[in-house]
């Protein structure tokens, strides 16, 4: 009984390890990432800042998280210039940061900014609404 215990217990250690391990490493991806995006010259793609990097467990795969600030137009524009300079980018990533397998990242826009502010604008609604 208690082996078993202690097996589990030493599973969640474990477990606890590569946790904290990832969410470091996605934390750096991210770090360097906006260090990249900042030195690549992305005309008329509005203000783009990194918000998250979420890396796989196995270290292959990382999706990026973006926010623009900007236009529909400017937001749609710097996720293509970023798909774009992808081979750029991973390139100076792998550069960068020394691991076994570099991360191929995908970029998605981070729509929290825009859902909070439409959270916002129908909470003034119901507001208006309920003192009028």
């Amino acid at each position: 009984m208690r082996e078993a215990i202690a097996l589990d217990s030493l599973v969640a250690s474990l477990i606890a390890m590569n946790n904290r391990r990832i969410q470091r490493v996605s934390e750096l991806v991210k770090q360097q990432i906006s260090e990249v995006i900042q030195e690549l010259s992305l005309a008329d793609c509005g203000f783009i800042t990194v918000t998250s990097a979420e890396v796989s467990p196995d270290l292959k795969d990382g999706r990026v998280y973006i926010s623009v600030i900007g236009s529909a137009e400017q937001r749609a524009r710097a996720l293509t210039a970023l798909e774009g300079a992808h081979g750029q980018i991973q390139h100076e990533l792998a550069r960068r940061i020394v691991l076994k397998y570099t991360p191929r990242l995908k970029f998605a826009l981070d729509e929290t900014e825009s859902r909070a502010q439409q959270i916002e604008r129908l909470l003034d609604e119901l507001d208006s609404e309920h003192t009028a």
